[in-house]
Parts: structure tokens; C-alpha cells; sequence
């Protein structure tokens, strides 16, 4: 009977022929990859598991640079970010260095109102007006210890929140998020409501935050919890992070400092670096309020193995213990991967 040749063996011989030698390193390249494909569900299942540590939600993502190798948990979510929105803030005021609007040495007087409630040094140390420091001692102080007061001093010298914003938007990340300075976003989450600026002092916050009820506190917590503002997605900041390792943000040497600072961040001991071997470089920062527990930075990894960028948050934990101890034990499977699946590469 006349007609097509459908059988399987004609359909296989309509096929465009492949040269061998094409096919074959298809075929190794196949073969080459499924390991890694299966390694990658393994530890994708780790990180699942580990989370569990704390009753939090967990948001990772981390970024093997030099493979572009990626693994995530939640990182399109959106997460308070705390004292973390310091390193955009710092990206922004670095711009406006780097384009001779401000100088890092350049003197600021810190007024009364300038001193700010929350973590840091210098709320403690001047409540006497009459301290002036430059431009680059309050972002250390920003990124070093967190000092609060500092970082709404400096959040003012980059232009604002909305330049801040900006600025990501201009760099093509779009999950990141900065709308208030930490006074406003601690009073905020505390349900406390400031007088205006020029009355703000470290007895007035004081005495404010001490006569909130514990039903104000509780409903302003679970307004905080659903707020977009000042959040991130964990993808969007692990991209930040990799564009300030790349050095292409700022000029060669603004590009040096910044990493230069937060390879000396003073805090989190027990977050990222917290199972990490204690010669483990770290360019990180991190971020608490409430039931939020942050670390994001950039990890050195030993033998020529590459860099492994880390955005980790949990939010609406109950412990902050646990939740450090989840952000430990991930940061520490993700770097155990990375390093051997990496020297098994090459």
C-alpha cells in the first residue's frame, strides 16, 4: 500500500544527521553535568532541612561567582531587611563620592537630634553637642558596629531613601527597597509616634518607647511584619552583592573600601561565620528587629576555590538563637559544596 513510512525506523532516518564528533560532546557534556545536577538536589534538600532549625521563614540565595552557580530558598520573598539596607545605602553615598558631590573627609557636625536609639556607639558617647566626624567614620561606624545614629546621618549625605531606591532601580535590581532612616522604622515597628525632628532626643526616645503598651507593640509588630518597605528579596540582594565584588559600582578604589569595610563588620559572629573556619574571609553585614535575623556578604573560599555570595534572612522567628543557628548551618553546607564541587571541576 502506498503512503508515508511512519514506522520508527523512517522517522529516525527524516532526522537531520548530527556529526559525530557534535554528538559525542553532547554526550560527555551530558554525562559531565548530571552529577552536578544531582549535587545540586542534594544540597538544595539540605538547605530545606536545615531551615527547619528555626520556626522562621528562611530566604537564601547564594551565588558561586566565578561558576555562576546558583542555589535559593524563598529568594523571591520579601524580607525586612534591618541594618542590611546599610549596604545599599553605602552603594548610594559611594555614587555621590565617586562623582565629587561629597568627600569622604569632609567634617559633620552631629547635632542632638542626629543621635538615634537602637545599636551603635555613638547615642552612648556624645550627648553633648559639639562632635564633628567625616563622612567615611560614620560608614564605618555604619558598616563596622551598625551605629544607627550614623547610619541616618549618612542616609541623609546619600540623598535620601528615594535616592537610595533609585539607585537600585539604575542598577537593574528591582527587589530592594529602602524607605526610611532607622529611627523611623524602629519607632515605627515599636507603634511609637515621633514629635517632629528638632525635639528628638536620646532621653525623648526613651521615655517614648517605655510607655508603649505590649498591645500597641504586638499590633505594631504585625503591621512590620507585612510591610514592603525597607525589605528585599533575597535574590536582589545576593545581585548587589555580586555587583560590589565585581568592582564595577564605583571607582577602583571607592569599589576597594566598601569591600574593605565590611570584610571588617563587627557583628554576627554567629550567623554566617558562625561554623565557617576562623580564617575565613567574610565581607558581610547583618540586620535584627523583632523576629528578624539577617546576614548577607560575600565569602572567600580556601584553595583558589572561588567566592560564594550569601544573602540569608529569616523573618517572624521566635528565637533568635535558632535562627542564627539556621543561618550557621546553611552558610556552612553551602561553603562545603561549593568548595568541593568546585575542586572536583577542575
Amino acid at each position: 500500500m502506498g503512503g508515508t513510512d511512519f514506522s520508527p525506523c523512517a522517522v529516525w532516518r527524516t532526522r537531520p544527521r548530527v556529526p559525530r564528533r557534535q554528538s559525542c560532546r553532547r554526550l560527555l557534556l551530558l554525562l559531565l553535568t548530571l552529577p552536578l545536577l544531582a549535587a545540586d538536589d542534594r544540597l538544595q534538600n539540605e538547605i530545606t532541612r536545615l531551615a527547619k532549625i528555626t520556626d522562621g521563614e528562611v530566604g537564601l540565595s547564594a551565588i558561586h561567582i566565578e561558576s555562576g552557580r546558583r542555589v535559593a530558598l524563598h529568594q523571591t520573598d520579601r524580607f525586612p531587611m534591618a541594618s542590611a539596607f546599610k549596604v545599599p545605602i553605602a552603594v548610594q553615598l559611594l555614587s555621590r563620592v565617586d562623582r565629587g558631590e561629597i568627600r569622604l573627609d569632609q567634617m559633620i557636625t552631629i547635632e542632638p537630634h542626629d543621635l538615634h536609639p537602637g545599636s551603635g556607639t555613638l547615642s552612648n558617647l556624645f550627648k553633648q553637642p559639639g562632635v564633628s566626624l567625616s563622612v567615611r567614620n560614620l560608614m564605618e561606624l555604619m558598616l563596622l558596629i551598625s551605629d544607627n545614629s550614623a547610619t541616618d546621618i549618612v542616609l541623609r549625605l546619600a540623598g535620601g531613601p528615594e535616592d537610595v531606591t533609585s539607585k537600585m532601580r539604575a542598577l537593574g535590581i528591582t527587589g530592594i527597597n529602602v524607605n526610611r532612616p532607622t529611627v523611623r522604622l524602629i519607632s515605627e515597628w515599636l507603634g511609637a509616634d515621633l514629635p517632629p525632628e528638632k525635639d528628638w532626643t536620646p532621653d525623648l526616645f526613651g521615655k517614648l518607647y517605655s510607655s508603649i503598651t505590649p498591645e500597641t507593640r504586638k499590633a505594631a509588630e504585625a503591621r512590620f511584619n507585612v510591610d514592603p518597605r525597607d525589605t528585599a528579596q533575597p535574590a536582589a540582594m545576593a545581585d548587589l552583592l555580586e555587583k560590589i565584588y565585581s568592582k564595577k559600582l564605583h571607582k577602583p578604589e571607592t569599589a576597594e573600601l566598601l569591600l574593605d569595610i565590611m570584610r571588617r563588620c563587627q557583628t554576627g559572629d554567629a550567623r554566617i561565620k558562625g561554623m565557617l573556619p576562623p580564617d575565613t574571609v567574610i565581607a558581610h553585614k547583618t540586620g535584627s528587629i523583632g523576629g528578624t535575623i539577617n546576614d548577607v556578604g560575600i565569602v572567600t573560599l580556601p584553595d583558589n576555590a572561588g567566592h560564594v555570595v550569601l544573602a540569608l534572612f529569616v523573618k517572624q522567628g521566635t528565637k533568635s538563637e535558632a535562627s542564627e543557628k539556621a543561618i550557621a548551618q546553611i552558610s556552612r553546607a553551602v561553603y562545603d559544596y561549593f568548595l568541593f564541587s568546585h575542586a572536583s571541576e577542575r
